[in-house]
């Protein structure tokens, strides 16, 4: 195997790099003996840390390159979504932290403002990166300053509408250098022989030093200079158009650099010092290779995508698969179904959605906004559209969920998949505003299913319902423990919420949802076993408030001396307020006291690697101190 050495720790010249000036004067085999160190280094950690691997493999020489030309942190690196900006990371200084990565309190597996100073950017969404570009860049005009912004945007974030109102946006005479980052799919359509020729020949130095050379002489031509180079710089665009067609980036007025080879760190290394020479925006279109240099990640660049860790078992079953399995079933019966994403169907579990009903399954790129504005749509033309989206990205599309589906009255189901905390992607990743920006909405049906039987039932009643709903649900597998708490003939003291009275008369209940209730059992254990007598009771639908309310009303048969809301989700506008709120205003355990234990702040960083639960305070022993204590 070409990287055996380097997995063997054996990284002779990656083991002298600690900040991006030790590269600057490395000879270019001695350049290209790093990319492959640096290789064997990621395939070594990123094997058992997890992350996103073949993307990472893919920039190498890219990221070795702009920090060869460029001072950072003087100079901007901005990395769209971020998840490729490993190398960058292990060149800024942190290489000796990279066994965290992921993990509680170490590195995060994006870029983050209080990491590093070379992250100068945050990120974890797609498509944000050169609007923020075009921030900074206007900034160092406004300052006086001749720092360059970078923006390291792939193809596939062109899909987002973000990156095309930056583009729009874009003045010609700042210093900003756009790389595209071409590993999946073709933007250019410049191909062909003489294409390739072109780009041999733009890449090399003596091309740059003649055009430029010869544009200061003809500038220079009395009375005539600078008219006769607009014309010649006119007629090259026109000869251009004619022989290729019409390039998007030039016709936006923006310099265009490019196809080039992005696994050549020597020709990108050229291309980016071109680019800084001209002291305007510019973009440098590059095309690398998923998983370069590992052949199991070139080979299958999708499922090394992003690897999860070392030795985590991944259940047999998830809920984003099931939900694919569901939603299949129910188009089989109903026509009217049609199944909608925004560049996840591996992700959501709709793959198999895809490939049995091709006509009515649409992936409609990174577009959140637009892709519950087109299920609207389809649904007052008399579809029944499902988009299944992460929690964390259905924030984008919040203005097309109020003003296109909810407003409107449409039946839109929304499958919001990993509900709750993601601590391996962190605050970026986190799934839990959903309940309180959804709540308020009139209408709103919101499901919260724990086990995959309760799943089927949700989408069977979203998909019939005839008004806007959302079926929300975790990463991963279904708990055992809650099946065998409150489905498994229904324990004394344990209710879904049906109705069903519970006995014992406790003095208190814990009111949860979601994963979490298996926590709410097991503090009800660690109650009872003090003396302290304790009921659980899982909602599987929260939406309307007032009406989840009479039912808890219904199970609890004498008014306890606490109820607890126990909740995976902030604080403000969560379901602990909004059921509360709805309780007194019903006249109903008014003498209770009401305990909220949920997110306070959930953008907080962890500092050690204890589960998530734990660092938040959500684990069945903090909640049980918490009522004790209270």
């Amino acid at each position: 195997m070409k990287y055996e050495s380097q997995i063997n720790n054996n990284y002779p010249i990656l083991n002298t790099i600690n900040s991006p000036r030790d590269i600057k004067n490395l000879t270019q085999s001695e350049i290209e003996q790093l990319a492959d160190e640096i290789r064997g280094f990621l395939i070594e950690h990123v094997s058992k840390t997890g992350g996103h691997l073949a993307s990472n493999l893919g920039v190498v020489e890219l990221s070795i390159a702009l920090h060869r030309v460029f001072q950072s942190p003087r100079d901007h690196i901005i990395w769209d979504v971020g998840h490729q900006s490993y190398v960058h990371k292990i060149l800024t200084g942190r290489r000796g932290r990279f066994a965290t990565l992921r993990q509680g309190g170490g590195l995060s597996g994006f870029t983050l403002r209080d990491e590093s100073e070379h992250d100068c950017f945050g990120a974890g969404h797609s498509s944000t990166s050169l609007s923020a570009a075009l921030g900074f860049a206007e900034a160092e005009r406004l300052n006086g300053s001749d720092a360059y912004t970078i923006a390291v945007v792939g193809d596939g974030a062109y899909t987002g509408g973000m990156i095309h109102e930056a583009l729009n946006n874009c003045e010609r005479n700042l210093r900003l250098i756009i790389v595209i980052n071409e590993n999946e799919m073709s933007i250019s359509q410049n191909t062909g022989r003489f294409a390739r020729c072109l780009v041999r020949l733009r890449s090399r130095p003596g091309y740059f030093q003649t055009k430029l050379r010869t544009g200061r002489i003809i500038k220079k031509i009395p009375l005539v200079g600078n008219r006769l180079f607009a014309l010649i710089r006119d007629f090259k665009k026109l000869l251009k158009n004619i022989m290729y067609g019409s390039n998007y980036f030039e016709d936006l007025g923006i310099y265009y650099l490019g196809p080039a080879d992005g696994n050549n760190e020597e020709q990108v290394e050229t291309l980016l010092r071109e680019a800084k020479k001209l002291g305007e925006s510019v973009i440098l279109h590059i095309k690398t290779k998923k998983g370069k240099g590992y052949p199991p990640a070139e080979a299958e660049p999708l499922l090394y995508h992003n690897l999860s860790p070392a030795g985590r078992l991944a259940p047999d079953k998830t809920f984003s698969g099931e939900c694919g399995r569901i939603l299949c079933s129910l188009a089989a019966a109903n026509h009217r179904i049609v199944a909608i994403t925004a560049a996840m169907s591996y992700g959501t579990g709709l793959e198999a959605f895809r490939k049995t009903y091709p006509d009515r399954f649409f992936d409609v790129g990174i577009a959140e906004a637009h892709a519950l504005t087109f299920a609207a749509g389809l649904a007052a033309a008399g579809k029944i559209p499902v988009v299944a989206i992460y929690s964390t990205f259905l924030q984008r599309g919040y203005d097309s969920i109020i003003h296109d589906i909810a407003l409107q009255r449409l039946p839109v189901v929304i499958c919001i998949d990993r509900a709750g905390l993601n601590p391996a992607d962190g605050a970026t990743h986190a799934g839990v505003f959903d309940v309180a920006f959804l709540s308020g909405l009139p209408g709103m049906r919101i499901y919260i299913p724990a086990t995959f039987e309760a799943l089927e039932r949700a989408l069977d009643e979203a998909v019939t319902a005839g008004c806007p709903c959302a079926v929300r649900y975790p990463a991963g597998g279904e708990d055992p423990r809650i099946i065998d708490e409150f489905y498994s003939g229904k324990p004394a003291g344990r209710h879904v919420l049906t109705g069903r009275s519970m006995p014992g008369n406790p003095e208190v209940v814990i009111v949860s949802q979601g994963r979490v209730a298996a926590e709410a059992v097991e503090a009800c254990r660690i109650l009872n076993n003090v003396g302290i007598k304790a009921g659980a009771i899982l909602l599987e639908r929260l939406t309307p408030y007032d009406e989840i309310a009479a039912g808890l009303v219904g199970i609890i048969n004498r008014e306890p001396r606490k109820i607890v809301f126990l909740e995976e989700e902030i604080r403000a506008g969560g379901m602990g307020m909004m059921l509360s709120d709805a309780l007194r205003r019903q006249g109903c355990f008014v003498n209770s006291e009401h305990i909220i234990i949920a997110l306070d702040n959930p953008f907080e960083k962890q500092t050690d690697p204890r589960p998530a639960f734990d660092f938040f305070g959500l684990d069945a022993g903090s909640v049980a101190r918490k009522i004790i204590d209270s």
